[in-house]
């Protein structure tokens, strides 16, 4: 099935740098203290800044004044349009290049990508730069306002209501549905930080991260955590249930960036090219059961880029909670070792806004590390969705013929 994506177009959107910062525990980490412009701010220089680029005669390159367009993922934040506006000038990014934010919950990050994305495909631009921030310490989740409804109208319909269920309660909806055992979930969530904590050891990390002042590292992974020292942690959202501050994805502050350009841009500027957008693909589930988002929209994505799921080499699957991505595993019937090789959400974190973006970022430079040419990016996303995204990567000998 996956013939077709050899075939090379100039208009092929591409990927030549992604990069995030360092992603830290709210309240408690390295970057709680960090204003999230400055964690923006950060992912936007470095972006450029990561860009291995051999200066040559008649070579233009890249500058920031080259972007047309920037779109960036946020959550939390009520004023994340002028953060990112001033990020992006204060950045070094000239102030002639517009920028929007938008807000798909979970996937913002990745949502973001798929804007710039399509107005490259679509003509539109050549050149765009997408990403994502939270600061979870600044923009706590449990200070967030009850959305400003007709409470009266919409409890006459549960569907509608199910939307305000908070995110652990839909994590135990699926360990009850799915009848999914507590030791799996903690020990799936050990295997994350033992798969993280290897990938920080070998200096995995190293050319996706840009430091931020002095922190140069993720702080939630932990050293050897298993499934028996998780098992002492009591279940959060029911007294009889299976979700647990071990199992579930950390709150975390971080940003990432990511600079797309068509395949003419990057051959004309001699840009190394990481990746190949090849889909983008987003579908509603029942906002009860929200965790099954990625089990439900990874096939169409793939059979959007041509190929199947059993094409695919690497799979970033954000880990929100340790029910639904092994549940979505399980579903889709995914080799465990070709999941999140280097720890997820559960051991990273999970900074709303920027996760979709991070994750391209740990994907895009696992599989040019590796040799791997398919990799998938999805998540769950509150109230009732899953997204997903088809990233190839191509021979570095033939990735700009």
């Amino acid at each position: 099935m996956s013939s077709t994506n050899t075939n090379k177009n100039a208009r092929d959107v591409v990927i030549v740098s992604a990069v995030r910062t360092p992603l830290t525990r709210a309240r408690k980490g390295g970057l709680s203290k960090v204003p999230p412009s400055t964690l923006l701010s950060t992912a936007f220089k470095g972006v450029f800044d990561k860009i291995p680029i051999q200066p040559q005669p008649n070579i233009q390159g890249i500058s920031p004044s080259d972007v047309q367009d920037i779109c960036i993922g946020n959550v939390l934040s009520p004023t994340a349009a002028i953060i990112a506006r001033m990020a992006q000038i204060q950045s070094g990014i000239p102030y002639t290049v517009p920028i929007s934010t938008c807000n798909r919950q979970c996937s913002s990050g990745l949502q973001a990508v798929a804007h710039i994305a399509n107005a490259i495909k679509s003509g539109q631009i050549n050149i765009g730069l997408a990403g994502g921030f939270e600061s979870m310490s600044t923009d706590q989740m449990h200070k967030q306002p009850m959305p400003d409804v007709d409470w009266n109208i919409m409890n006459s319909c549960k569907e509608a209501m199910d939307c305000i269920i908070p995110m652990g309660v839909t994590s135990e909806n699926v360990a009850k549905k799915y009848n999914l055992k507590r030791y799996d979930l903690d020990e799936f969530a050990a295997e994350s930080h033992g798969k993280a904590f290897n990938a920080q050891t070998h200096n995995k990390f190293v050319d996706e991260i840009v430091p931020v002042g002095n922190v140069s590292q993720d702080d939630g992974i932990r050293k050897g955590t298993t499934a028996e020292k998780l098992s002492k942690l009591k279940p959060v959202f029911d007294e009889n249930g299976s979700t647990t501050a071990g199992n579930a994805s950390q709150l975390t502050d971080g940003a990432a960036a990511v600079l797309l350009m068509t395949r003419e841009e990057a051959i004309k500027r001699q840009l190394p090219i990481l990746g190949v957008w090849r889909s983008f693909e987003v579908q509603g589930v029942p906002p009860n059961i929200m965790g099954i988002g990625p089990a439900v929209v990874i096939p169409p994505a793939c059979a959007k880029a041509n190929i199947s799921v059993e094409d695919v080499d690497v799979f970033e699957i954000n880990e929100a909670f340790a029910t639904q991505a092994s549940w979505c595993i399980q579903e889709l019937n995914i080799p465990k070792e070709k999941v999140n090789p280097n720890g997820g959400a559960i051991a990273l974190g999970h900074p709303l806004g920027a996760t979709g973006a991070r994750q391209i970022a740990t994907l895009l430079h696992e599989m040019n590390r590796t040799g791997k040419r398919f990799g998938i990016v999805s998540m769950c996303i509150g109230t009732g969705a899953g997204a997903a995204a088809v990233l190839e990567v191509e021979p570095r000998k033939q990735s700009a013929l």
